[in-house]
């Protein structure tokens, strides 16, 4: 046709060498693909989240999305079967005189198949009713075959010692979930909410926290081991998972957590107690929680307390402790009713996460024009 545009993107002998590109045709990104001696030109943006296509991999016919792994066709822009009208833009190719043409303006333009969202993508909004307090423990112990837990014990005392609200227990080692996957590593926009592990896996578990922490409670009490000087490793792999939480705070301005009150429960045979409530409050607070005065209850019989009979007895007999966890969760509790029945207004949320600094406004200015660009290029 008479008002085709082609670009010339590069000699087919550097071109060839590579399974998957990226290469610019004018202001559209586009994934350049080379199979059996034959290109091909899709989008180089994911119709999932703009995940950077060019930079996937091919795995027969389709392009893999590094980010979160959709596929589309190399050729035609088809989504993987069973999806194949979620379809990105697919370009002409054509060689000529060793150089490779790709046609300027899609033969097909994108279509995006509708996905219903996850159910706890929902907007957070709190319902009426009295305060709700959601346990959360994070003790490992082997399935079939339980055992006393020092930390669990005080939070299970807790929730029964509230006194008024509703109460929840949630041991977090009766989930099944993946480990933090490092989408973020990728890309800061990578990492979406709700996690992008929870919306591919129907099997992951991990949506059980996400419906607690944002959608339930107004307290959240965490009660930890301490496992080689730090919180325990069960503890960790839940709290990486909702780092998508606080990225939302950073990416897209959008306070998930309003008016919620955490506290904490940390029993240890050895001490450290002061640096795992430190990194605990500060993970807590850059998700957007506030903390009552004293907000964590702790145990620890030193470094050569290695008798743990004799640390769990302790723990058992313990009124003090046991006093201690009820009246942190009544202090929660109080804390949460000054937050819900008062606010500072929606000014107080300016500038929460990464200690009150957004993402570099030069990076966000660039990608959001490249983004116009090319949804204008495309259409």
């Amino acid at each position: 046709m008479a008002d085709e545009i082609w670009v010339d993107v590069g000699a087919v002998a550097e071109l060839a060498g590579r399974a998957v590109q990226m290469v610019r045709v004018h202001q559209a990104r586009v994934a350049l693909t080379h199979k059996d001696g034959e290109f091909g030109a899709i989008s180089g943006v994911c119709n999932h989240a703009g995940g950077p296509l060019g930079h996937g991999m091919l795995e027969g016919d389709f392009v893999t999305c590094p980010w979160h792994y959709w596929k589309f066709h190399r050729v035609t822009g088809a989504g993987e079967p069973g999806f194949e009208d979620d379809q990105v833009p697919a370009y002409d190719v054509r060689v000529e005189n060793g150089r490779v043409l790709v046609n300027a303006t899609p033969r097909i333009k994108r279509h995006k198949r509708y996905h219903a969202p996850h159910p706890v993508g929902r907007a957070p909004k709190r319902e009426p009713g009295p305060i709700r307090v959601l346990g959360l423990s994070t003790t490992a112990m082997t399935a079939g075959h339980p055992r006393y837990s020092t930390s669990e014990d005080l939070l299970d005392h807790a929730l029964r010692s509230c006194g008024e609200g509703e109460t929840r227990l949630l041991k977090v080692r009766d989930l099944s979930f993946r480990a933090c996957e490092g989408f973020y590593s990728k890309s800061a926009h990578a990492c979406t909410w709700p996690c992008s592990i929870t919306q591919m896996d129907p099997d992951d578990q991990m949506d059980r926290v996400y419906e607690g922490v944002v959608h339930w409670a107004d307290v959240i009490l965490v009660a930890t081991p301490i496992r080689w000087g730090a919180a325990s490793g069960l503890y960790y792999k839940m709290i990486e998972r909702m780092n998508c939480i606080q990225n939302q705070e950073t990416i897209a301005n959008r306070h998930l957590l309003r008016n919620k009150v955490a506290g904490f429960i940390i029993t240890g045979g050895q001490d450290n107690v002061q640096a795992v409530a430190g990194q605990m409050l500060g993970f807590f607070a850059e998700i957007g929680c506030q903390f009552p005065q004293f907000p964590y209850v702790a145990h620890s019989r030193g470094w050569s307390a290695e008798d743990m009979e004799n640390n769990e007895r302790y723990v058992m007999e313990s009124k003090a402790l046991h006093e201690g966890a009820a009246a942190l969760v009544r202090r929660c509790v109080a804390m949460a009713k000054v937050m819900i029945e008062t606010t500072l207004g929606e000014g107080a949320l300016v500038g929460g996460g990464r200690k009150g600094h957004e993402l570099d406004t030069r990076a966000q200015l660039h990608m959001s024009r490249a983004a116009g660009r090319e949804n204008q290029s495309e259409t």
